[in-house]
């Protein structure tokens, strides 16, 4: 069974919301990872409300770590979502990842962060370093996705590459007029199947009017879980 983990940087819902909702309901994603999520003043009503709007679920539960937070798909089988604070300079530049394990039913769970690193690029590698030492610890096979602040040649970039490898298409995606830029992408551990990467149809006003970033997503292979009733060999 095939999982889609997508990513998308949400300006913190600035522009044209209605067109942002379009876009995610074309990708129609599994897992949806947020940055740039809104964080001042009473907006848990605004997530939740676009997360309505795009037939999703704000699995992070009214939580959001530097402005990253998480929706699901009600065929995903969410296991758990937590939510983790980076060292910032400013109150303003508040940075932090959520990291939900999924799985679809019946399949071997994965874990999916959602990353949005600081604009600094000495930060940016803390931060790289904070994030792979949480993912780590979680068992089984992961998936990294988010807005880098930073391309393939960038420091959090390759410390990430050492131990996970990008699997969306590397294509630019900011800003989302006319891309120049690679800042967002997905990586994953070796351990994950990913599948070949299906283009969706998209709405070319939508895509421009919806964010300053183009979405990124991926495919990946779930493995079933064994069948409790057939004996092992040697059993």
């Amino acid at each position: 069974m095939s999982l889609r983990v997508a990513s998308y940087n949400l300006r913190a819902l600035q522009d044209d919301v209605a067109a942002l909702a379009r876009t995610v309901r074309v990708i129609d994603p599994d897992v949806l990872c947020l940055q740039e999520v809104p964080w001042i003043g009473p907006v848990n009503h605004r997530i939740a409300d676009f997360a309505d709007r795009c037939g999703l679920v704000w699995s992070g539960r009214s939580q959001r770590a530097g402005q990253t937070s998480v929706l699901t798909n009600l065929r995903t089988n969410v296991l758990s979502v937590t939510h983790h604070r980076l060292p910032a300079r400013t109150w303003r530049d508040r940075r932090g990842f959520a990291v939900t394990r999924v799985a679809p039913f019946g399949h071997a769970p994965v874990s999916v962060a959602s990353v949005h690193l600081s604009l600094d690029a000495d930060e940016r590698l803390v931060h790289a370093r904070s994030i792979m030492d949480r993912l780590s610890a979680q068992p089984g096979p992961a998936v990294l996705a988010g807005d880098l602040n930073e391309q393939s040649d960038g420091a959090a970039w390759q410390f990430f590459g050492a131990s996970m490898q990008p699997v969306s298409p590397l294509e630019p995606t900011y800003p989302s007029a006319k891309p120049d830029r690679v800042l967002d992408v997905v990586f994953a551990t070796p351990d994950v199947t990913v599948l070949p990467h299906r283009e969706v149809p998209w709405v070319w006003e939508d895509l421009k009017a919806a964010t300053d970033h183009r979405p990124v997503w991926v495919d990946i292979e779930t493995q079933p879980l064994p069948d409790p009733s057939v004996p092992r060999s040697g059993e």
